[in-house]
């Protein structure tokens, strides 16, 4: 991969956290605990961190 095609797959993948990480953090705060598998707590750490960790909250942390 070329230097200018690894930039901008970090730029996208940024851009998609920056618009991600926030929309599940707020779906993490308005839904009630017995609606989510696991800590709030824990899923709110993993998932506003990076892509992966909001995408398995949409996957599997919700009930």
């Amino acid at each position: 991969m070329t230097d200018t095609k690894a930039a901008k797959v970090v730029v996208a993948c940024t851009l998609a956290q920056l618009v991600v990480g926030p929309i599940t953090l707020r779906d993490l705060r308005r839904r009630d605990a017995a609606q989510v598998r696991g800590p709030k707590l824990l899923w709110r750490l993993w998932a506003g961190s990076n892509l992966f960790g909001a995408a398995t909250y949409w996957a599997v942390g919700r009930r």
